[in-house]
């Protein structure tokens, strides 16, 4: 089970880079992932919750400006596969599984990245412009992101 939250965060990762870290931060510091005593217990604190909630809310900010790069160039991939790859870890550490985690978070940022863009992209083309295809991934990633580090409590 923990290796498919690690999945699941990971997807959410994919789809906002951000968004997973915060949802994490939150849930550590709310105390529903026991970090406390492994290497991330520095997520338990409140300034991480902060800072990757500010990194969130620049991030959604930023997906709404039509500069934005695709998610699928290099840096950006790469970006988020390290962030599913991390947020993975953290939610493994706490039961003693880090590298499992962070496996599962890396191969499921490659399919939150990958079929993110997709649907996205399907979305776009049925809507006719992309933002209202923005604000459905955004409200997916936030909903699941809370959902799945909720779950793991």
């Amino acid at each position: 089970m923990l290796y498919i939250l690690a999945l699941l965060i990971g997807v959410i990762a994919g789809l906002r880079a951000m968004t997973a870290p915060a949802a994490v931060a939150w849930g550590s510091y709310l105390g529903w992932l026991p970090v406390t005593g492994t290497w991330a217990s520095f997520m338990g604190h409140w300034i991480a919750a902060g800072i990757f909630t500010i990194l969130a809310i620049v991030e959604l900010v930023a997906d709404q400006l039509p500069s934005t790069p695709s998610r699928k160039v290099p840096p950006q991939f790469g970006t988020r596969i390290a962030v599913g790859a991390f947020c993975g870890a953290v939610i493994g550490a706490t039961a003693g599984a880090t590298i499992g985690g962070l496996l599962a978070g890396a191969i499921g940022a490659v399919i939150g990245t990958l079929g993110g863009a997709e649907v996205r992209g399907r979305l776009s083309v049925a809507f006719g412009k992309d933002q209202p295809a923005a604000f459905i991934e955004d409200a997916v990633a936030i909903i699941g992101g809370l959902l799945i580090v909720a779950a793991v409590a």
